[in-house]
């Protein structure tokens, strides 16, 4: 619905350009930021969710409603979202005889003040939708001209955020139609979040920090890999004009809308690390555990929200291959490992290379797995086709080898579980509810023995096989290859005897991540069933 842009690699490339200016920091050009809006909101990435991406103009307040039930249930607001945002279509055709937008009572009996009412119930926000023209994208009044009465409705309303589109603009410059927003929401003296969606056109990133909170910088994004990756392209080399109170934005998470889990991981963690808005576009009341354990895993979170406020950038990319370095307040660096490629690749860096402090060691905390490793120097990891690692690195020495924890599955987000606390051997693994109980705690050993029991079982591949299907069961540790295991830096835990990954059974279904689930190997194929972290 809403124009997209054509982008190039020549625009990339000017993008990039654009961003290099005096200053360095991590071996990557800077410039100063615009000069930030000061209405002291979003100083961090916003968090939420938007109803666009999934539901188009079928928008209700029974849907906002049962999704902000869900964003409080799932956990994600606790995990820091707290946006609720309504697009297009909520408005009815007209205006009132007063010349006030009228929101369809169809669709919100209660109208939008009844809606932000109950959001605000539940500790979170209310966001709306316009734009800056005759009339929205789907055809409903715009507010080019009315732009003070259409801010005193949002305010009176509760509204806490507002998305202002682009839309039958009649040519009039980006800057000035956005810009009379602006000044109207300062005017009603109610704190709204003001984003700035005009498609990244007019080099917004150049003026949008003195004029928005956020500024789109693409085209609608879409749920597929290409769409995605054009729009990481084309944000990527704007970092310097990103910082607290105004970030550049590549588009609402379409994480859950249909890519592959690992082209989901990748999105969460290149729009971490660019400081992006997390604003989820799927349809969360029927999210998989595999889908909320992206949107909620707070490691990853805790980078894109970061008080320092800087974005991330490119300091390395050939063939495919892409490595993003960004500085965090504490002094550690985020770095993703990012692979565009159809197949697997290994991509390195290096502490050095990342600008990190100084050191003769460091840890690398792998932010989606939660394994804990160090290294000298370099940082490398062999990365699936679309996949991402994340790693946050610091100075000192960090292992997970000899420490003891919970292997939580993420489709399930249930545990490796031993049942009914059973010490015979060859009992086969399942997933049960994480209860801290001694049969889900599994000791990692320099051997590759995953141990249970203070040690007094071995995680084995039955009968030493080497064949999809061969149950994962307990056995007395005996120092065989059907008992060594590698916990690999996308979350997948092989056997080093026959190469296949610990595999919930049937567990890239819904009905297949049920308590009592039975556990064996089977080939890596990427999906989530067979992608863990410690607990």
């Amino acid at each position: 619905m809403r124009h997209q842009a054509p982008r190039s690699r020549q625009l990339r490339a000017a993008f990039a350009a654009l961003a290099l200016v005096a200053g360095t920091m991590f071996g990557v050009a800077v410039s100063a930021p615009a000069h930030a809006l000061g209405n002291g909101l979003a100083l961090t990435p916003p968090m939420g969710w938007n109803d666009w991406n999934s539901f188009g103009c079928n928008v209700s307040e029974s849907l906002v409603e049962q999704t902000a039930d869900l964003i409080v249930s799932s956990g994600m607001k606790d995990a820091g979202y707290q946006y609720v945002n309504i697009d297009d279509c909520w408005m009815s055709a007209s205006r009132d005889a007063n010349g006030n937008l009228v929101p369809d009572p169809a669709k919100f009996p209660d109208g939008i003040s009844g809606t932000a009412a109950y959001v605000h119930s539940k500790g979170l926000k209310l966001g709306i939708y316009e734009s800056a023209g005759t009339a929205t994208c789907a055809g409903y009044p715009g507010s080019l001209n009315h732009e003070q009465a259409d801010a005193n409705s949002f305010a009176a309303w509760g509204v806490d955020y507002l998305k202002y589109d682009n839309c039958n603009n009649q040519g009039i410059p980006a800057q000035t139609r956005y810009t009379a927003m602006r000044d109207a929401l300062a005017n009603t003296g109610r704190p709204i979040v003001f984003s700035l969606c005009n498609w990244g056109q007019e080099s917004v990133w150049t003026w949008g920090g003195g004029v928005g909170n956020l500024w789109r910088t693409t085209g609608d994004i879409s749920s597929n890999f290409s769409s995605m990756l054009s729009n990481f392209h084309n944000t990527v080399g704007l970092a310097s004009y990103a910082g607290p109170g105004g970030w550049n934005d590549p588009d609402m998470l379409e994480v859950g809308n249909g890519m592959s889990f690992d082209e989901d991981r990748s999105e969460m963690s290149l729009w971490a690390a660019m400081a992006a808005p997390l604003i989820s576009g799927t349809d969360l009341r029927s999210a998989t555990p595999a889908t909320l354990s992206l949107y909620t895993n707070k490691d990853v979170i805790a980078v894109d929200q970061d008080s320092l406020g800087k974005a991330g950038t490119e300091i390395a990319s050939s063939g495919g291959d892409d490595v993003m370095a960004k500085p965090l307040a504490n002094g550690d660096v985020a770095v993703v490992l990012f692979n565009e490629n159809d197949s697997a690749q290994t991509i390195s860096t290096s502490a050095s290379a990342i600008g990190i402090a100084s050191a003769s060691s460091y840890t690398l905390d792998n932010l989606w797995s939660k394994e804990l490793s160090s290294t000298t120097g370099a940082i490398s990891a062999s990365v699936p086709a679309h996949g991402s690692v994340m790693y946050r690195v610091s100075p000192g020495n960090g292992s997970s080898i000899g420490s003891t924890h919970e292997l939580v599955g993420t489709s399930s987000g249930r545990c490796l579980d031993v049942p009914n606390n059973s010490t015979t051997t060859g009992t086969q693994l399942d997933i049960w509810d994480c209860n801290a109980g001694a049969n889900q705690e599994y000791t990692l050993t320099a051997a590759g023995e995953l141990r249970v029991y203070n040690g007094s079982l071995c995680l084995d591949a039955d009968n030493q096989g080497t064949t999809a299907g061969t149950k994962a069961i307990t056995w007395t540790c005996n120092g065989q290859s059907n008992q060594q295991w590698t916990l690999n830096a996308d979350g997948t835990i092989t056997g080093a005897q026959s190469g296949l990954c610990l595999d919930v059974t049937g567990g890239n279904v819904a009905s297949g991540n049920v308590n009592g689930t039975p556990m064996e190997i089977w080939g890596c194929n990427g999906g989530a069933n067979q992608r863990w972290s410690l607990g």
